[in-house]
């Protein structure tokens, strides 16, 4: 069998959220004046998990992984050929967590791969990835485990808490089981890099200096009025565009997706992805109100979600799309889905 006449399929995702919710109140309570406040970016959700203080990305990856070990068995995540990871904050910043993370789960892959690149999208580009190397012969089962773990920690710092926008983001992480197999075969994976935007997210500090250079004032994203713009102008036109090639190609109208599954940096932007792709709401996950901006966890834990509550069925086109940053980065992958087996 050629590498381009193998089917690989995402067979299953598992995910973690931890601790209680915490509800709006908690960021209110700190909130100053604010010059974003009232910007649509940075509109609260009415719950979001954090990330305990000594809680690692790896722990988090552990957790997760445990769906799939119930579902599937302990081989099928120490025996995954490809470990494939993306980390919002590494848990040390010289080197990322796949190799921790391959240790605790117990494998042997004969790939680790850090993605970073990815950001919020880097689910889908992880598909993309596991799907080339597997089809292309370099094993037979791959895991994608990612881990947003920012908003526990770098947005509940004393000072940052009271920004609008510390109140958005929410911890969790997500673990995807990819396969040759043709039980849920990935149809189609659209990636592209926007580098002229790769420069546009910043930290900002006060008083100024590098991001690792130690210092009174603590980091958080560098927004601006005009900055915020630009990303809304580009996540609006990416996310429809990568969606529209990928819908393209497997020969079906975006409205006839049967379920969208985006990340969720705000509800402005999932409502203007449906309106662009002409879906109702019913058709789109939207776990923003419960969970937050989830980051690059975002799409594994609102598939595992509608998958857990029935809103996808055995045979249903899905459609999974982001765009990651300040717009450096955009992804969508369709996904003919078999069932949780």
């Amino acid at each position: 069998m050629s590498a381009a006449t193998k089917t690989v399929s995402l067979l299953d995702v598992s995910t973690y959220l931890p601790g209680e919710p915490i509800g709006a109140e908690y960021y209110a309570q700190f909130a100053e004046s604010d010059e974003l406040r009232d910007n649509l970016m940075f509109r609260a959700p009415r719950f979001r998990h954090h990330v305990a203080p000594d809680e690692t990305a790896i722990d988090m990856v552990e957790r997760a992984a445990a769906g799939l070990i119930d579902r599937h068995g302990q081989d099928a995540v120490t025996g995954a050929d490809i470990l494939i990871t993306h980390t919002q904050m590494p848990d040390m910043p010289f080197y990322g967590g796949g190799g921790g993370m391959a240790h605790r789960l117990g494998m042997k892959p004969n790939w680790v791969i850090d993605l970073h690149n990815g950001g919020c999208a880097a689910f889908v580009l992880g598909l993309k990835l596991a799907r080339n190397l597997l089809a292309s012969g370099e094993g037979r089962t791959a895991l994608i485990a990612v881990a947003q773990n920012a908003a526990g920690q770098i947005f509940d710092q004393e000072s940052i808490r009271r920004k609008a926008q510390a109140s958005v983001p929410g911890d969790g992480a997500a673990v995807g089981l990819v396969a040759l197999s043709d039980v849920s075969p990935i149809l189609d994976v659209e990636c592209r890099t926007y580098g002229e935007f790769a420069g546009d997210m910043t930290i900002a500090v006060d008083p100024p200096r590098k991001w690792w250079e130690a210092g009174p004032g603590e980091g958080c994203i560098g927004f601006t009025e005009s900055k915020i713009t630009k990303v809304l102008a580009r996540g609006n036109r990416q996310v429809p565009e990568v969606s529209y090639a990928v819908c393209d190609r497997i020969g079906v109208q975006p409205k006839d997706i049967d379920l969208l599954v985006t990340n969720q940096p705000n509800r402005a932007f999932l409502r203007n992805w449906r309106d662009a792709l002409e879906l109702p709401q019913s058709r789109h996950v939207d776990t923003f109100d419960e969970c937050g901006n989830l980051f690059a966890a975002g799409i594994p834990v609102n598939f595992d979600r509608a998958v857990s509550t029935g809103r996808v069925a055995s045979g249903d086109t899905v459609l999974m799309a982001a765009f990651a940053h300040a717009g450096d980065f955009a992804g969508a992958a369709a996904i003919c889905w078999g069932g949780r087996n």
